[in-house]
This record gives structure tokens, C-alpha cells and sequence, in this order.
């Protein structure tokens, strides 16, 4: 069974695949599905890891919205067709650098 601290582990991974893949910024995002799915899977992977220990990240950092990022990967699986690529890329720019300081906070304490 995987821990909180794995978890944590994969959504910095995942944040850090994002970043390398949004780097060229997002006129390239914007034209590019195959780069556009890479994306949108790892934000899935963030959610899902995010739902996974909720409890436990909820307790340590509770100023920080857990339940919109679950909610941002229910948005991505269920209405894949309706997906806001300039709201992707809002989470890319905004959500993204300030999760990745939480969790690397979380993570550099002790083990949850």
C-alpha cells in the first residue's frame, strides 16, 4: 500500500513533468494535442494521488484547496469533451507552483 509520503512523492513528479512539458509556454500547449493529453493525464494523476490522502493533507495544510484540486481531475475524467484548455493552463501558471511549495514543505517535515 502506498504511503502519504509516496503519494506526495508522485505529485511532485507529476508537477515537475508538467512543468518540463509547459516550459516552452502555452502558445505551444495551445497547438499541440499530444502535449495537451500528457498534461491533462499528469493534473489526473495529481487529483487522484490528492484523493487518495486527503485526510492527512487536509490536517497538515489546511489553508490549502485539496477538494478543487480532486475536483479539477473529476472535471478532466468526466467531461473530457468540455475541457477549458485555457482553465488547464490557468492551473499550469497559478495552482501549480504554489501545490508544488506545499507538498515539498509536507514532505520535508516529518513522515505523515
Amino acid at each position: 500500500m502506498r504511503t502519504t509520503d509516496d503519494r506526495l512523492r508522485d505529485i511532485l513528479a507529476a508537477i515537475e513533468k508538467i512543468e518540463g512539458s509547459a516550459a516552452e509556454g502555452k502558445e505551444l500547449f495551445s497547438k499541440d494535442e499530444y502535449r495537451q493529453i500528457y498534461v491533462i493525464h499528469h493534473i489526473q494523476i495529481i487529483g487522484e494521488a490528492v484523493r487518495a490522502c486527503i485526510e492527512d493533507l487536509s490536517c497538515k495544510c489546511p489553508e490549502y484547496p485539496w477538494k478543487q484540486t480532486i475536483g479539477m481531475r473529476n472535471i478532466l475524467v468526466h467531461q473530457y469533451f468540455g475541457i477549458n484548455l485555457n482553465e488547464v493552463w490557468a492551473v499550469i501558471e497559478k495552482d501549480l507552483p504554489i501545490l508544488k511549495k506545499n507538498i515539498q514543505q509536507l514532505l520535508s517535515q516529518t513522515s505523515l
